[in-house]
């Protein structure tokens, strides 16, 4: 009676709630029943979404009347089935979504552990995170998801186990309305933009079943791996050159210079070698004359050396335009010693690029001249006074 009275009230809580549990199926007649059967014993909002099956998926799906369906004519891929979900979703007046594979590998017992997670003053991204190292596991999937993991750390700094479960819960109202992908890919997009929008998301662990008697995986490796690199890139390119500044001229702004330097700098629990090295990377990287390239740059070898990334970006922008002239200026001038048959240059208004043009080996050499230089005097000074407030600090 207790176990009951249990389902009961996570029945009338997932109503309350607006919980709905999205199905998208291909092809999978051999598990279908049983994932819907299962899920049923929980709720009856569930959205069936047929992504043009060819199998007797339609026939089994005429048992479940009760169940919204959604049917494609062909097979448009496991992004776009969900993407229709979430549609019928919000039309039918739900909040939250839980996704679960029509392919047997996941338990509906575990959407209880989902539904905990629910909050509609914090909304956050569930994520199932599956023990890859258990038997059964295909190893490309244990692959593919370090894989994944990783570019997920790279492109929203959040560290987590499993980004590739398909077994989720998504806050209807607060995930990106638009994407780009159709396929598989789409569950990486949506976790990569929704965590740029703020929204937490986080991994619960979930119990997993790969059966190879009757699973059946859709999944191509060379079409689907390709698609997802080709992804990453574009989220990579669009980590370096929009959300990474966004966030820190937002957070700049938001703390004020004060506070930022304190919490980033002095107060951040990295040694004082590691912040005086992200100092001088950050200032050797921002005179350097990688114009364009320099956000790329820093992040990429702060992540490589192992360096604070904040602090490293932060003083890359010490070529940010006020500065502009004078970086160009010193490095002609350095060059020019070193360039003895540069056509000289006079430093005023009538200075044009067309000049620096001219003068292209004399800046080139004179910039990562002085931006060694900048690099170490900036790394030294950063080194000592960061050593005097650790001192002044220990004797307080």
């Amino acid at each position: 009676m207790e176990e009951i009275k249990t389902d009961l009230d996570l029945s009338k809580n997932i109503d309350q709630n607006k919980i709905c549990v999205i199905v998208p199926t291909y092809n999978n007649q051999k598990t279908l029943k049983r994932v819907l059967d299962s899920v049923l014993l929980y709720t009856t909002n569930i959205i069936v979404v047929n992504d043009g099956s060819t199998d007797d998926t339609s026939r089994i799906l005429e048992d479940y009347p009760q169940l919204a369906q959604v049917h494609f004519p062909k097979n448009s891929g496991k992004g776009m089935a969900l993407r229709k979900g979430f549609n019928e979703a919000i039309r039918l007046g739900f909040d939250f979504a839980v996704t679960i594979d029509s392919d047997g590998q996941h338990f509906a017992t575990d959407i209880p552990q989902f539904i905990s997670e629910i909050s509609n003053e914090n909304p956050v991204l569930v994520i199932g995170s599956r023990n890859m190292m258990q038997e059964g596991v295909p190893k490309k999937s244990s692959f593919g998801n370090k894989f994944s993991n990783f570019w997920f750390w790279f492109e929203t700094g959040n560290r987590l186990e499993d980004t590739q479960s398909g077994f989720r819960l998504y806050p209807l109202k607060h995930i990106p309305k638009n994407y780009f992908t159709t396929k598989f890919e789409f569950e990486i997009e949506v976790i990569v933009r929704s965590a740029w929008k703020g929204i937490p998301v986080k991994n619960i662990p979930i119990q997993v079943l790969y059966d190879p008697t009757e699973r059946v995986s859709h999944f191509r490796p060379f079409q689907d791996f390709t698609r997802i690199s080709i992804l990453n890139t574009v989220l990579v390119f669009i980590t370096l050159f929009y959300i990474k500044p966004r966030d820190f001229f937002g957070s700049l702004k938001k703390k004020g210079i004060k506070k930022f330097f304190l919490e980033n700098i002095l107060e951040n629990n990295d040694s004082n070698t590691t912040k005086s090295l992200s100092i001088a990377l950050g200032v050797f990287i921002g005179i350097s004359p990688f114009w364009g390239l320099q956000t790329i740059l820093v992040l990429a070898l702060a992540v490589f050396f192992r360096l604070n990334k904040v602090i490293s970006f932060a003083f890359s922008n010490i070529s940010f335009p006020p500065f502009i002239p004078f970086i160009i200026y010193g490095s002609l001038k350095i060059g020019g010693y070193f360039i003895p048959n540069s056509k000289p240059l006079v430093f005023d208004s009538s200075m044009t690029f067309s000049d620096i043009q001219v003068n292209i080996n004399q800046y080139l050499v004179g910039s990562f001249i002085l931006a060694a230089a900048m690099s170490v005097l900036f790394g030294l000074s950063g080194y000592i006074l960061l050593t005097i407030f650790s001192t002044f600090r220990n004797k307080k």
